[in-house]
């Protein structure tokens, strides 16, 4: 990923004189962490390349009518959000039967290293798929996309103490499911 610096050069670019390249370069820092973001939501690799996509191409519209945003991260993300409500409204639209694949934790990135073996993994993914769907972004947002708590308060539309409320709640209720019962 680039440095703020870079990226916002390349995103200066962009907003003033429409620089498909400067964009490509955003695309490229980005992609990977906001397909993650998606995948972990549908757990389907082709829906989540739809509306990786799909952002990318709403992002570029958007940003080729609009002039000042605070943050690209925080506005991918934001779109990213929306795609799939859009699409979980557009399934429970249609009566089909909704088929889930296993999670591939190799995709997960950064957030798997030396220490963790995939099996723990695996469990760590099937706890954090037990939290509501709020304490699920946090973390994500925090821990595996690594985005500041700023970051995250202008994704989700609260305040930066009200993030920082989010996550210890969410890590809290986390180390509670992963935590093994003790049954005397």
């Amino acid at each position: 990923m680039p440095g703020k610096l870079s990226e916002k050069i390349l995103l200066y670019k962009v907003l003033t004189k429409h620089d498909p390249e400067a964009y490509a370069g955003l695309y490229d820092a980005y992609v990977e962490r906001i397909y993650r973001f998606i995948y972990f939501k549908v757990a389907s690799h082709e829906e989540a390349e739809d509306l990786t996509s799909e952002v990318f191409l709403k992002t570029w519209h958007y940003l080729q009518e609009n002039k000042e945003i605070k943050s690209f991260s925080g506005l991918l993300y934001k779109v990213a959000r929306n795609a799939i409500v859009d699409l979980y409204r557009a399934k429970s639209a249609k009566p089909e039967s909704l088929m889930t694949e296993e999670m591939d934790v190799s995709d997960s990135g950064k957030w798997e290293d030396k220490t963790l073996t995939k099996l723990e993994v695996d469990a760590l993914v099937v706890h954090i798929k037990k939290l509501k769907q709020e304490y699920q972004e946090v973390i994500m947002f925090r821990y595996i996309d690594e985005l500041e708590i700023e970051e995250i308060a202008e994704i989700t539309g609260k305040r930066k103490v009200a993030v920082r409320v989010t996550l210890h709640r969410a890590l809290k209720r986390l180390k509670e499911l992963s935590e093994p019962n003790d049954i005397k």
